[in-house]
């Protein structure tokens, strides 16, 4: 088994540089030369995980687009992740796969609430997910985004009361935001390298989020 590693190893490691630390997650997503050869380098990850006993999200998509997950919770990547994901880069790497590692993200919505209790409900049979037993709640099915619930004294009349949060891989953070300012948006708060809220024409807002700065 590999030895763990920080989110931070994982950065500075040019062995793993398919990988991005996101949240809670290891990502990597690689083109492959046909939706055919990509479903078969799927199956071959799915065959990895089993035979080392690991957690694993793939996704598949066309053309040949594969997005594989794995955990890594509280900006620690466990040993199994880390053998898997080795596995998983010289197995793309054999199969012709192009790794396009800026193209790593993870989308959750973010929903300002005055009484958690009262409106979780709401949107847990809404969308049939599952409460997470904190402030948020998830798809059983691991599919669609996860929601959060972000407590608010009041609310904010400048702001609508939902917004999305894309965490990024940190070495692209920047030039995401620069993008979206050039796109007209325009930078409302930002937190270190960990966020930063910016607004579109008419005040909605999104976040942009990176694993640095978290503690």
């Amino acid at each position: 088994m590999a030895d763990e590693l920080t989110a931070t190893d994982l950065a500075a490691d040019e062995t793993l540089a398919d990988w991005r630390y996101l949240l809670n997650t290891i990502v990597a997503t690689y083109r492959a030369p046909s939706l055919t050869e990509a479903a078969a380098f799927v199956t071959a990850v799915a065959a990895l995980a089993a035979e080392g006993g690991s957690d694993v999200d793939v996704d598949l998509r066309p053309p040949g687009v594969v997005r594989v997950g794995l955990p890594a919770p509280d900006l620690v990547v466990p040993g199994g992740s880390v053998a898997l994901a080795r596995a998983t880069s010289d197995r793309a790497a054999g199969d012709g796969l192009v790794a396009v590692p800026s193209q790593a993200r993870l989308e959750e919505i973010a929903i300002d609430v005055l009484d958690m209790a009262a409106v979780k409900p709401f949107w847990q049979a809404a969308l049939a997910y599952e409460d997470d037993g904190a402030d948020a709640i998830v798809d059983p099915l691991r599919l669609g985004p996860s929601v959060w619930f972000q407590p608010m004294d009041a609310l904010r009349p400048e702001r609508n009361h939902i917004h999305i949060d894309i965490t990024v891989p940190h070495d692209v953070a920047d030039q995401r935001v620069a993008d979206v300012v050039a796109a007209g948006g325009t930078i409302r708060y930002r937190r270190d390298r960990a966020f930063t809220v910016l607004a579109d024409r008419e005040g909605n807002e999104v976040c942009i989020c990176t694993w640095l700065d978290r503690g």
